[in-house]
């Protein structure tokens, strides 16, 4: 695959300019052409999150059943600190910081998918409606 169709295809996925340029190893200023020449808007990134969600998702790898494994190291370095990706991903999906530890809450062990991570005020909850949930 040529550059420009790499690009392209990242692009379309829903990549920032930095985070292309990074992967296909070019300038920002060109992915940025690119992206003017298809018409396609600037990708804007909620406030509220303190980690690049780009840093989030490059290092995670979808898996059966909707599950999402983590391949980087335990821990990303963001403006707060070392975060782990259970964090990353609990602010995310809540856009707000967990109160705490965060767990995946599927069936899946270490799954860091934002729709499956809860913090310990959620699992109360589940508990105090559904009773201890045998391991």
């Amino acid at each position: 695959m040529n550059t420009r169709a790499a690009i392209e295809q990242l692009l379309r996925a829903g990549y920032g300019n930095k985070a292309i340029a990074r992967r296909v190893r070019v300038r920002h200023q060109r992915v940025a052409a690119i992206r003017a020449d298809l018409g396609l808007p600037n990708v804007v990134r909620p406030a509220k999150t303190t980690c690049s969600d780009d840093a989030f998702w490059q290092r995670t790898q979808p898996v059966a059943g909707g599950h999402l494994n983590w391949t980087g190291v335990p821990c990303l370095r963001t403006t707060d600190g070392m975060l782990t990706a259970y964090r990353i991903a609990f602010r995310i999906r809540w856009q707000r910081d967990p109160e705490g530890p965060v767990k995946p809450g599927c069936d899946m062990d270490r799954c860091v998918h934002p729709d499956h991570v809860e913090d310990q005020p959620m699992r109360q909850l589940y508990t105090a409606i559904f009773g201890e949930v045998a391991a």
